[in-house]
């Protein structure tokens, strides 16, 4: 990946190896090479922070599941509707 040019910002071709990266998607000297790079530019460095954080909230967010009462209330609410439009 090398350093970022004299500008200080990285094209998108960089900013993918970043998401396969992440994903796994690279090989051992590629991995080295996006860890290198990382090392010295603090945009891509910002960008990967970033894209940790939200990949921890969605992978977090996954998990949770919705109150029983909340199904309840739900199920409730489509079993009236049936029943209003002559379907229960």
């Amino acid at each position: 990946m090398g350093d970022c040019n004299s500008l200080g910002d990285c094209d998108d071709t960089r900013i993918e190896r970043l998401y396969e990266y992440l994903d796994g998607a690279l090989s051992k000297e590629d991995l080295n090479d996006v860890k290198r790079h990382l090392e010295h530019c603090s945009e891509c460095a910002q960008e990967y922070d970033l894209e940790c954080i939200i990949r921890s909230v969605v992978r977090r967010s996954c998990t949770d599941t919705a109150p029983q009462t909340l199904k309840s209330r739900i199920m409730l609410r489509i079993s009236e509707i049936r029943i209003e439009v002559g379907h229960g």
